[in-house]
């Protein structure tokens, strides 16, 4: 099994000197994740408390927040496109209302074609149905040629943008505050407590324990195939204003005025926590075959994405306890994933509706005989 849970008797010497309170759920991590969760649970009338504590290098926290529905280096519409980005436009402005911030950002995106073939694929591509929502123009010769190289034309996508994703953790992190529902804290699993009814955490009595933690897994999902995957970043300063959002090879996305991010590599050996000349080089290199504009890099910045096998994300129950779930493995994607599927989960915690089998732990249950 995915570890060994602690019961109650099984933990002497753990004397609790003050009042239990009761809540739903407690949730361990407040990156993407765990804040879409929370926030999912709360509009369902739900009590929580959110523990975490907040470090530099998050990958929710130097991500550039770009979400786009044709990705990858074959330029294909991503998977559950339809449903991922309704949510996208549905969640992150309603929450904008309610925390009085602004953070969503939605913004057409270019990507040149480097060949006349590859204009001619999707010259044919947006003729299908399933395409047509999500593309906004197709150029067949240069039309941001003082900007970017793109001889060939390229493929303006509609429905893109990027979220603020600093601004979105710590407006949900004060409003969280506000409602005392957030602790700043290591979890220490050593004092976690669970029965058939319920788990107890220090002063926290709850129905249910989330694990939102990303690439630090505790001993009870040890046996999970979550794997780091480390991406760096640069933050750019331009003079001249992009357009729209510029993508290939590397992105080009908003950060403050006249400053950008430019990202990402993929790195899922070499996990130093430390930015890598390397690294610095591949973006440079990337961003002077994209873009024609002089630019500045200021800062260079790395993280770890929570990844999963076959790239999609971890939610269900611990095979020992009911009591105990995970909401993991978001990957590249977290600004698109976590927004639905957060309402996914929480449809499920509270009794509406089933996880789906692609995205369900169980899927992994082979490895857990193995712990």
């Amino acid at each position: 099994m995915i570890g060994k849970l602690k019961r109650k008797q099984q933990l002497p010497g753990v004397f609790l000197t003050h009042q239990l309170s009761m809540i739903d759920y407690l949730i361990i991590g407040q990156g993407l994740a765990g804040s879409c969760l929370a926030w999912q649970l709360v509009q369902r009338g739900k009590r929580v408390v959110v523990l975490d504590r907040p470090e530099n290098n998050r990958s929710s926290m130097v991500a550039a927040g770009l979400f786009n529905p044709i990705t990858g280096k074959l330029m294909t519409r991503t998977w559950l496109a339809e449903n991922l980005f309704q949510s996208v436009f549905d969640f992150y402005p309603k929450a904008e209302l309610i925390l009085e911030q602004k953070f969503f950002h939605p913004m057409p995106l270019y990507r040149p074609f480097l060949s006349v073939q590859e204009q001619n694929e999707w010259m044919c591509n947006s003729a299908r149905p399933e395409n047509q929502k999500f593309i906004a123009a197709i150029h067949t010769q240069s039309t941001y040629g003082d900007q970017v190289h793109d001889s060939f034309g390229g493929l303006v996508t509609n429905q893109c943008g990027y979220v603020d994703v600093p601004v979105f953790l710590s407006s949900v992190r004060n409003w969280l505050i506000d409602q005392n529902s957030f602790a700043e804290e290591w979890f220490d699993e050593t004092q976690l407590q669970v029965d058939a009814e319920q788990i107890t955490y220090k002063q926290w009595d709850a129905r249910g324990i989330i694990f939102c933690t990303g690439t630090y897994l505790t001993q009870l999902w040890k046996a999970l195939p979550v794997k780091p995957l480390k991406g760096e970043t640069l933050t750019i300063k331009l003079h001249e204003t992009p357009k729209l959002i510029y993508n290939r090879g590397v992105y080009v996305v908003p950060a403050t005025t006249n400053y950008y991010k430019v990202g990402a590599t993929y790195e899922a050996s070499q996990l130093t926590e430390t930015v890598t000349d390397r690294a610095r080089a591949e973006l440079e290199a990337g961003l002077t075959a994209l873009l024609k504009l002089p630019f500045n890099t200021v800062a260079q910045h790395w993280g770890m994405r929570p990844t999963s096998p076959d790239r999609r994300p971890m939610l269900g129950h611990h095979p020992d306890s009911k009591n105990v779930a995970i909401f993991n493995g978001l990957g590249t994607k977290g600004v698109s994933l976590a927004p639905y599927f957060a309402a996914h989960l929480a449809n499920w915690l509270t009794g509406s509706g089933e996880i789906l089998p692609t995205v369900n732990i169980n899927r992994f249950k082979a490895l857990y005989s193995k712990s």
